[in-house]
Formats: structure tokens, C-alpha cells, sequence
């Protein structure tokens, strides 16, 4: 009887992994398939904590060969973080990402930090945090501020992720860009 009911439990336990397994799945996909570029930030600081784990998302990111060719500076500065992204609110952080190259002409390692740059972006707002993904101030950050960042030498910055506190009115529905239907964008053969 002892081991019926060992065997039950065991049974019991193996059932209820499944089904934590599934959830997690079913979580991440929900994360993946509802995400949305924030744009309203509020003032309020990133926890160490959620920060690390943000960074241990990039770090686990699929690369080329798995060179994992990029370096993360972390932008806490406000200061500093204003001059490469003007409206930034107080306690956002940014993430540079860089690899060695001039950021246009190393495709593979451009592939790998946007790479980088979407689990950052993806698990940020998994820990209910807003994010959005910049390109734009990249050409001004390579020109007057890799010094000053400390970017490795040869680096350069390729893509920066905005980490930060929602808005309180922020919503999907109101702060996402609209999206083409699957019938516009997918060819199956």
C-alpha cells in the first residue's frame, strides 16, 4: 500500500510539473504575442534585482555560432542618459549594446545584439516593467559619447534598450503601434 501511494504522489508531482511547465510556456507566448513598445514612461528606479534579470536575458540570447559578441553598458546616469535619449524619465535605465565593428557593416554581429536587445526588451516587460528598443540615437552615440560610455575599444554601440516604470494610464491598446494582418506579412508554401 506504501508504495501505491508513493507511486501516486510521485504521479501526482510529475502531473502538476507538466502543467506548471505549460503555464510558463503559455506566459512567455502571452508576453511575446501582447508585448508593445512603451511610450509613456514614469519616474520611479528599475530594482537591482529586475535589472539583473533583464541583463541575464540578454546574456542568455542566441547568437552566430554562439560568439556572443556584445557588451552591455548600463546607463544610470541621468545626466548622461538625457543627452543620448532627451525624455527620458527619472529612474529609467538604457542599455547600450555594443560589439566590435562600426555598428553598419558587421551584420553578424548587429543580428546577435538585436537579438540581445529583444530578450532584454521581452523580459522587462515580463517583470511588468515598460521597455522600447532605439536605434535612432545610435549614429550620435557612436560619434560624441563611446568615450565617455566606456565601450570597448572597437566597439560600437548597435541597438539601446529603455527599461523602465509604466505610466500609470499606459496600455496596450492605447500606446501600441498597429500591426499588418498575418495575411499581408506570411506566405506559406
Amino acid at each position: 500500500m506504501k508504495k501505491v501511494i508513493v507511486f501516486c504522489g510521485i504521479l501526482a508531482a510529475v502531473v502538476l510539473a507538466a502543467g506548471g511547465l505549460e503555464a510558463q510556456e503559455n506566459a512567455a507566448l502571452g508576453v511575446m504575442l501582447n508585448h508593445y513598445a512603451a511610450r509613456n514612461f514614469a519616474a520611479g528606479e528599475v530594482g537591482r534585482a529586475d535589472l539583473e534579470r533583464v541583463i541575464q536575458a540578454g546574456i542568455r540570447s542566441p547568437s552566430a555560432s554562439n560568439r556572443q559578441p556584445w557588451r552591455f553598458t548600463v546607463v544610470r546616469t541621468q545626466s548622461l542618459a538625457r543627452r543620448i535619449v532627451p525624455n527620458i524619465a527619472e529612474g529609467n535605465v538604457l542599455i547600450v549594446i555594443s560589439a566590435q565593428g562600426d555598428g553598419r557593416t558587421n551584420g553578424r554581429e548587429i543580428l546577435d545584439c538585436g537579438l540581445a536587445a529583444e530578450s532584454m526588451y521581452l523580459a522587462a516587460q515580463a517583470l511588468g516593467l515598460g521597455s522600447r528598443i532605439y536605434t535612432g540615437p545610435i549614429d550620435a552615440v557612436n560619434s560624441q559619447l563611446k568615450a565617455e560610455l566606456g565601450l570597448p575599444q572597437g566597439h560600437s554601440a548597435v541597438v539601446l534598450v529603455r527599461v523602465g516604470r509604466l505610466a500609470s494610464q499606459a496600455d496596450a491598446a492605447s500606446a501600441a503601434s498597429p500591426r499588418r494582418a498575418a495575411d499581408e506579412t506570411v506566405v506559406y508554401k
